[in-house]
């Protein structure tokens, strides 16, 4: 597979798809922008990629190249519309759109023009997410009862993280990251595994609250803790909470007639899966306190090493959508998915105290597992 992308956005984040780059053969950047000028230079200087000097430029240039929305959240929807417009497929960081409705006019506009636009995130494209779609698909467990997903990242409000910095320099994005809220930033993590093995959520009964009003920088601010009960129209009721509050917990435990399937870290893409086989012991109904390691046959993908706090691949959605273009088929993180994904996380983000049970309109098929993981 070959292909080009130009990146909309040289912030922290692309940072992270530059590192996956280098593990991922046959992707050139073929040129970058950002409305910071010296953030723009830093960053094209640091990774060796050309510069363009406008928006305008950039969407004029490499015709065939896949765009790459790496822009803060609230300017996802304005700048897909205008790349889209362009007649350029787009991969968009998460959210496609702070709304559902601007989300659904990208997916219809995409559509009309007979675009690709797909989403992150792609982690439900790495091995710890398909080795666990693998042994669902295979029964491992039994069938699947009840799913706890936890996507808690401790006291955040209480870190260094105005020293956080990307590998060329760019600092954490903080204010965003609380005015958007960790629901909208992190629970596709979990809920992109969800829908890439069960298809469309029917319903979200879920409640959300801003735990601490007193955050550093300029509010307002999004939730900071979201408890979100998801039921399936083909798969088992799961529980899905998401903080940044909470102690540091990002494990998912799917439980079975014949034992529990578990990850411990949903940010790396080579976590390991374990079943834990349900025994009785003189009387006693257990786990078995010795966990079987679940593994793939095949090789999977190209990994790329730790650095902060995740080890996942990015550019395994991009490649996704480049392959797809190359092939002629549907992408697995396309429009249904990206549309789907950010209807059911906006229902749980906008939950308040009082909000009840919310029927999602959109649908998702179940998604193709990859190749190696069949």
């Amino acid at each position: 597979m070959t292909g080009r992308v130009l990146l909309l956005g040289c912030g922290f984040v692309a940072d992270l798809y530059m590192r996956s780059l280098a593990a991922t053969k046959g992707i050139e950047v073929a040129g970058a922008f950002d409305l910071d000028a010296a953030r723009l230079k830093t960053f094209c200087e640091f990774w060796n990629v050309p510069a363009k000097p406008s928006f305008e430029a950039l969407l004029q240039d490499a015709p065939d190249a896949l765009v790459l929305n790496l822009t803060n959240p609230d300017a996802h929807y304005e700048t897909t519309r205008a790349c889209l417009d362009a007649g350029r497929h787009v991969y968009s960081e998460k959210p496609l759109a702070m709304t559902v409705q601007d989300a659904k006019v990208l997916h219809g506009l995409a559509a009309q023009k007979g675009l690709m636009l797909a989403s992150a995130p792609c982690s439900v494209l790495g091995e710890a997410a398909q080795t666990l779609g693998h042994a669902l698909r295979n029964g491992v467990a039994g069938t699947p009862r009840a799913i706890y997903a936890e996507l808690d990242d401790g006291f955040i409000p209480q870190a260094a993280f105005t020293k956080w910095l990307s590998e060329s320099g760019a600092p954490w994005p903080y204010q965003d990251e609380f005015r958007v809220g960790c629901t909208l930033e992190h629970a596709g993590y979990y809920l992109g595994w969800l829908i890439g093995w069960f298809g469309s959520v029917r319903t979200v009964v879920a409640a959300s609250a801003e735990t601490i009003p007193a955050k550093q920088g300029a509010g307002p601010f999004a939730p900071d803790l979201s408890v979100a009960t998801l039921f399936f129209e083909n798969g088992p009721v799961t529980r899905l909470t998401c903080s940044i509050v909470a102690p540091h917990n990002h494990s998912i435990r799917i439980v079975g007639d014949r034992g529990v399937l578990k990850c411990d870290a949903a940010w790396d893409n080579s976590a390991k899966v374990h079943f834990a086989k349900r025994m009785t012991v003189r009387r006693r109904l257990m786990e078995s306190p010795f966990p079987k390691r679940i593994k793939l046959a095949a090789s999977t993908h190209p990994k790329v090493k730790r650095w902060g706090a995740a080890a996942m691949n990015f550019m395994l959605g991009p490649a996704e959508v480049l392959e797809a273009l190359e092939q002629g088929r549907a992408c697995r993180v396309g429009g249904d998915f990206a549309l789907h994904m950010t209807e059911v996380t906006l229902a749980i983000q906008t939950a308040g105290e009082h909000s009840g049970a919310q029927t999602m309109t959109t649908r998702c098929d179940p998604m193709e597992p990859m190749p190696w993981a069949r």
